[in-house]
């Protein structure tokens, strides 16, 4: 059976450490989700002056629409093909929506990051930049955007350094299996990965950029007119991801690490 992507798009996702796979999700899934959380912003969709706040964030959210969106047979095959069959947890709800206003307000929280998955003995579950990444991606198998609004370029669409999971895998394969909290990743303002060039996770309601857990990206300022609603959740690794497999048989996600890694 012919699958979501091409050679090509996983050329390019190991290469570049993400894929936009448009008309992932239905529009009306899109527009019925949305309408789930305007109820739940305490804002009135008709009244720019109740967008008080530059950014609000929602919590996690398993209604129909949600469901169907993050398991919609497009994505589950992309899912297969880029972290493997069976190696990887269905979901049954999606994570936190930042939903995002236009504001001349700062929100402070747009700065070059991952997204880090796991906590270790020393690790205040509390705080979040004591969590951690390391160079396999202990407990996530794909960062995920799930555009739920069209997005465009002065809507906040997500910054991503094309290629800085490459740099990122490097920086952290001298850590070993304890890896490095963010506080450790971001101490350098990941200047590791500054030459990179930058593209805008932009598209249309039903877009999904699938990434590499490592991919450097940030948040922005909305200079635009109408809310960003995107859900940004973990795909969930089934197994843990090996640099070393007897049988070759290496996944696109382990297949840019070791890319990186020159292996």
């Amino acid at each position: 059976m012919k699958g979501t992507l091409d050679d090509a798009q996983i050329q390019d996702f190991i290469r570049n450490g993400f894929v936009r796979i448009d008309q992932a999700f239905a529009p009306e899934l899109a527009q019925q989700g949305r309408a789930l959380l305007w109820a739940d912003t305490g804002c009135d969709p008709h009244n720019p002056a109740t967008w008080t706040q530059p950014v609000i964030r929602l919590g996690n959210y398993g209604q129909e629409p949600f469901r169907l969106a993050v398991n919609s047979p497009k994505l589950v095959g992309a899912y297969d093909q880029l972290v493997g069959p069976g190696r990887w947890l269905p979901r049954d709800s999606l994570g936190t929506f930042p939903v995002r206003f236009p504001s001349a307000v700062d929100s402070g929280d747009t700065g070059w990051h991952i997204d880090v998955s796991f906590a270790n003995h020393t690790s205040d579950p509390s705080d979040f930049l004591s969590w951690r990444a390391n160079v396999t991606s202990r407990g996530r198998a794909l960062l995920m955007l799930f555009l739920f609004s069209d997005v465009g370029q002065d809507d906040a669409p997500t910054r991503i350094r094309i290629g800085s999971h490459l740099d990122i895998a490097r920086r952290l394969e001298p850590a070993g299996e304890e890896g490095l909290s963010l506080r450790e990743l971001a101490a350098t303002n990941f200047e590791e990965t500054a030459h990179r060039a930058e593209v805008l996770a932009t598209g249309e309601a039903g877009t999904v950029y699938l990434c590499h857990p490592f991919l450097v990206h940030a948040a922005q300022a909305h200079h635009g007119s109408t809310p960003r609603f995107m859900a940004q959740p973990p795909l969930l690794p089934a197994q843990p991801f090996q640099l070393k497999r007897a049988d070759g048989d290496y996944s696109p996600v382990e297949q840019a690490i070791r890319l990186a890694l020159n292996r």
